[in-house]
């Protein structure tokens, strides 16, 4: 397990190298958690408890939106593009030769890649929003802890349907479709645009169950104390769920797709 450490780390500190591209991030983070921060006040004002938030639990959600939304990569741009380039010039090969478990090397990598972006891109715009906006922040170490691990758990069903997304350049030799589809898909059932709990009737209750909602819905919820003991115990069993039985997929998809690797040109 060392390896896959040393990996974590190496990964956390390539993107900790792309300086000025996380300053531009924190800036536009923060600029679109204002936008959205408006947005929602000018709803909220007319309904004050719009999908069971009040005022400050809304503006909440919006800064935890922006802080998570590289963290668990609700618009793509995470380690799919590179895993989707090597399989479709045959670079894959490659990696199917090294000493260790492809999955997990990628996993490991972006595990790295999410603990820099919670710190580098997440916590500036969430300061600047509690600065500028009255937030309902925990007062004690337990929530924040319990949203911890939530936020783990959210970042391994990101990669685990990522990683999914990437495999299908096995057969379809460019997999920017695929992504493309996930990161709308991501968007729109994550609750990026609107909590879930806004959603109607059957849509909502789907969105609920699918495991984009791993990624935001319930780690804000839990951040914001809207689970707590036994409640948050399931909502931990839900996203582990996800969690396990997306990587078990990806893991059977993998088999089948590296039977045989066709490298193009040859």
């Amino acid at each position: 397990m060392r390896v896959y450490a040393v990996v974590a780390a190496g990964g956390f500190r390539r993107y900790a190298t792309y300086r000025i591209e996380t300053a531009a991030g924190v800036f536009t983070n923060t600029v679109f958690g204002f936008i959205l921060a408006y947005t929602y006040m000018a709803l909220w004002d007319e309904r004050p408890r719009l999908g069971g938030y009040d005022m400050p639990q809304a503006l909440t959600f919006v800064w935890l939106g922006q802080a998570l939304l590289m963290t668990c990569v609700m618009m793509g741009g995470g380690f799919e593009d590179e895993l989707i380039e090597r399989i479709r010039t045959g670079d894959i090969a490659v990696d199917l030769y090294r000493p260790v478990d492809l999955q997990l090397w990628w996993l490991a990598q972006d595990l790295g890649r999410a603990a820099f972006h919670l710190l580098g891109r997440g916590i500036v715009p969430m300061v600047l929003g509690g600065l500028a906006f009255d937030l309902a922040l925990p007062g004690s170490a337990g929530p924040w802890l319990a949203f911890l691990v939530s936020v783990a758990l959210g970042v391994v069903v990101s990669f685990a349907i990522r990683y999914l997304v990437a495999l299908s350049a096995f057969w379809l030799m460019d997999g920017a479709g695929a992504a493309q589809i996930a990161f709308l898909a991501g968007l729109f059932f994550s609750g990026m645009l609107l909590p879930l709990s806004l959603f109607p009737g059957l849509l909502g209750e789907v969105a609920r169950l699918l495991p984009w909602s791993a990624l935001l819905q319930v780690p804000a919820d839990v951040f914001l104390g809207k689970h707590t003991g036994w409640g948050l115990v399931r909502v931990y069993v839900f996203q582990a769920a996800w969690a396990v039985v997306l990587l078990l997929l990806g893991r059977m998809v993998q088999s089948v797709a590296t039977r045989r690797v066709v490298v193009q040109g040859g």
